[in-house]
């Protein structure tokens, strides 16, 4: 907890304060792997995220380790065999969306957000579709994009080809309150 305060108050004095600043302190993240021996699926209620309306910036953030799998052997494995969580805690994503969304007017956005994801300390551009709802005030964010495991340096032995894919497939919603 400590660490997700740290991050939204560097984020809230990087951003201009006012009606454009949203803040989601329990974004949902799901990934999904699906293979030949079998489908591994985790999901986690504590990313969070601040997205600046006037600008377009998004920032969001995730500590690896509070991701739940169905399985605790696929978890301990996860954090520290794959993702080494206690080497690289968070995946990141700082970026922008790619046209200004009027957050004063009810209504659904297809948005596409450019910026950088960092995951396992490896940093790669990405253009991530997505869906931006407004209702009554309230911001929703959707986004569902596959994550090569090759691209972040996340190495997968051969003796488990079969149980882990080579892409991973990364849902993320969030609903975003007005910081005021």
């Amino acid at each position: 907890m400590k660490y997700i305060s740290i991050i939204l108050l560097t984020w809230m004095i990087n951003f201009q304060g006012g009606q454009d600043l949203f803040v989601c302190k329990n974004a949902k993240v799901s990934l999904y792997s699906s293979a030949p021996i079998e489908d591994i699926k985790a999901e986690t209620s504590t990313g969070a995220s601040v997205f600046n309306a006037a600008t377009g910036e998004l920032n969001f953030s995730v500590a690896i380790n509070s991701f739940k799998f169905e399985k605790s052997l696929m978890q301990e494995h996860f954090n520290s065999d794959y993702m080494e969580s206690d080497k690289y805690p968070r995946a990141t994503f700082k970026g922008k969306i790619d046209n200004h969304i009027d957050v004063s007017k009810d209504g659904s956005y297809p948005v596409n957000v450019t910026g950088d994801l960092t995951v396992h300390n490896v940093t790669m551009k990405r253009t991530i579709p997505g869906t931006i709802t407004v209702k009554g005030g309230v911001v929703n964010m959707k986004a569902e994009f596959m994550v090569k495991c090759a691209d972040h340096h996340i190495e997968i032995p051969k003796i488990v080809f079969h149980n882990i894919a080579e892409s991973i497939k990364i849902n993320v919603a969030a609903t975003y309150a007005a910081n005021k």
